[in-house]
């Protein structure tokens, strides 16, 4: 039974790339095999032979340390920088969650440790045509539990609490909250840490400051979190 988790966002450019990068990082410099993955990746550039270069993979792969080959992490790459259901549409190679889940559970036979990475916000559309697939959809076919990433700033209780109460109607399991861009000493920040943890019954596990090379929560605690017994 593999171990994993699956970070997702309040929105979209809120950290998740920067803070899943620190996740791996952290697993793998405690001796865990741990490898990333990404369903669904839009807005990518071209390499000089014209092939598409998955920019979230690679940060990660740069960031965290880890050997994983790139052809391994993200099973779809787009160019245009949209949602995957209408890049798909633009570009063609629509997502199927069959071809999803193969490329994850062929990580999860390699790999003691795989961290999933999310496309925009939880309510993301990853195709929209003959067949419908949100975000929501692959996690529960990964069946892994989730983290959120939220903005450490104004309007972070809102998000957060929206974001979960999505989340739990829809049957995801949340483990906690990561909180992106935080201040420590900031009395707002401070105050939006307590209230989302207040309002949302779940735990801030970890900030993370602008430029942070590490992540403040324990390897061993971070095992736990990813582990199938799950919490904290």
């Amino acid at each position: 039974m593999h171990n994993g988790i699956f970070v997702t966002g309040t929105g979209t450019d809120i950290g998740k790339t920067y803070v899943t990068a620190l996740l791996i990082k952290k697993l793998h410099e405690a001796g865990c095999g741990t490898a990333y993955f990404k369903a669904a990746v839009s807005g990518n550039e071209r390499d000089e032979n014209g092939s598409l270069i998955p920019g979230d993979a690679a940060y990660v792969k740069t960031i965290s340390g880890i050997s994983q080959p790139l052809d391994t992490m993200c099973p779809y790459i787009y160019e245009t920088a949209v949602s995957p259901h209408l890049a798909s549409k633009i570009e063609g190679d629509p997502v199927e969650l069959e071809k999803v889940r193969a490329c994850y559970e062929r990580l999860c036979r390699e790999y003691e440790y795989v961290i999933c990475e999310g496309s925009g916000g939880i309510v993301c559309p990853i195709r929209f045509d003959s067949k419908t697939i949100m975000l929501e959809d692959i996690i529960k076919s990964l069946g892994l539990p989730t983290i959120i990433v939220a903005d450490a700033g104004l309007g972070t209780i809102n998000s957060v609490v929206l974001t979960c109460e999505y989340m739990k109607s829809h049957g995801l399991v949340i483990r906690g909250l990561i909180l992106n861009n935080f201040h420590k000493g900031s009395i707002m920040e401070e105050d939006n840490k307590l209230m989302c943890e207040k309002l949302t019954g779940l735990p801030v596990i970890a900030c993370v400051s602008e430029n942070d090379t590490d992540i403040d929560i324990s390897a061993e605690e971070l095992k736990r979190i990813c582990s199938r017994g799950g919490g904290i």
